[in-house]
């Protein structure tokens, strides 16, 4: 999971460096994360039956060397062709990652509330993950460089590819053959839509902040770089520590209430961005933001995982898959509309995907009582 925020967070930490280099602009930004998120779809999809069917393992061996692999491409590419290629190659091995480490650790926990808690701590290597490369750039860049620093980030990746190779995993959850049968029989499920709808707009929200954040302090604001990779640092820190929090929280509130108050804390914060001038300012609503948002996506899978505990990575392959095509085509739109108006713009795609999120989760409630009953 460290890895997978690593990959969350890096294009958003390097671009700054990009954006200004003929011919790339802040539309083909957009086509990066296009790309990736592509590439996420499809893997997360393919994988979901397969991680129920014949365990989780493989992918936890594979999928590290996956994103090293890209992160080292990405460290000495020269051409936009290939950054594409090593983007796609980081999203393919990212979404693995993703997908194995929540369908395992919801797998370990049968209580519901555990299995939220449980997701959230999860969560809390994200963070770190996340707030690695940021962090690195914003106080390190001077000393060691992109490069070196891109090139410690994989090497660390590395790591739980040796774990996985002798640690011992729980059996698969389902026996036999995967198919695509299985798959398309919970896509006619309106609780399994509405669990996607919603993290379809997270997704999108996550992507968007994370990959555009630095850009807006250093060209809408005038902070430097250093200053932006603070801000975004502190935007992953602070889901980072929220998660940490939530880890106890949840195994006394409902997780339901807390998406709800989330959504509206992000909505909130992202109005308040669209509408500032000060970079300190912006550096504070990149804390709240983080603090709002990280809750949301670990607590809807620990939901989603409660009500189908025996397909928990086939139904979380549908739900991430759908969260995907958020996080591909909404900072896709913020991409077009930040090049052809204003990045101070882009602000307001999140804020209606925060209030959508609030609607859908109203939506998921319904849903599930009629499941329970």
């Amino acid at each position: 999971m460290f890895g997978f925020g690593v990959v969350m967070a890096l294009l958003g930490a390097i671009l700054p460096l990009y954006v200004n280099r003929p011919p790339f602009d802040l539309s083909k930004a957009g086509d990066l994360f296009f790309w990736m998120n592509a590439a996420m779809l499809v893997t997360t999809l393919v994988l979901g039956p397969l991680l129920d069917h014949y365990g989780i393992r493989p992918v936890m061996i594979l999928a590290p060397l996956a994103v090293a692999a890209a992160i080292g491409a990405i460290a000495f590419v020269q051409r936009a062709s290939g950054l594409t290629a090593a983007v796609m190659l980081l999203g393919a091995g990212g979404g693995a990652l993703n997908q194995a480490t929540n369908t395992l650790i919801a797998d370990l926990h049968e209580n519901p509330r555990q299995k939220n808690a449980a997701l959230n701590v999860l969560g809390v290597f994200f963070g770190f993950g996340a707030l690695f490369v940021p962090f690195a750039m914003g106080s390190l860049l001077s000393t060691l460089g992109v490069r070196n620093i891109l090139l410690s980030a994989a090497g660390i990746i590395l790591i739980p590819t040796l774990l996985s190779a002798w640690l011992r995993f729980p059996p698969p959850r389902q026996a036999g053959a995967a198919g695509a049968r299985s798959t398309l029989t919970f896509l006619r499920r309106p609780l399994v839509l509405a669990f996607a709808f919603l993290l379809f707009f997270e997704s999108g929200n996550e992507f968007t902040l994370g990959g555009y954040l630095s850009s807006y302090l250093t060209r809408e604001l005038g902070a430097s770089l250093s200053v932006a990779s603070y801000a975004l640092a502190g935007y992953w820190g602070a889901i980072m520590l929220a998660r940490v929090a939530l880890g106890r929280v949840l195994l006394e509130a409902r997780g339901e209430v807390l998406i709800r108050i989330s959504a509206l804390g992000v909505a909130a914060c992202l109005i308040l961005l669209s509408l500032i001038h000060s970079p300190r300012l912006a550096v504070l609503l990149a804390f709240l933001l983080g603090s709002s948002i990280a809750a949301i996506f670990p607590t809807v899978l620990g939901l989603a995982g409660t009500y189908y505990a025996g397909h928990a990575g086939t139904v979380f392959g549908l739900l991430i898959g759908t969260a995907l095509t958020g996080g591909m085509l909404m900072p896709w739109l913020a991409g077009r509309i930040a090049a052809a108006h204003n990045i101070r713009l882009v602000w307001w795609i999140p804020a209606g995907g925060a209030v959508a999120i609030f609607v859908l989760e109203l939506v998921t409630e319904h849903f599930a009582k009629r499941t329970e009953t």
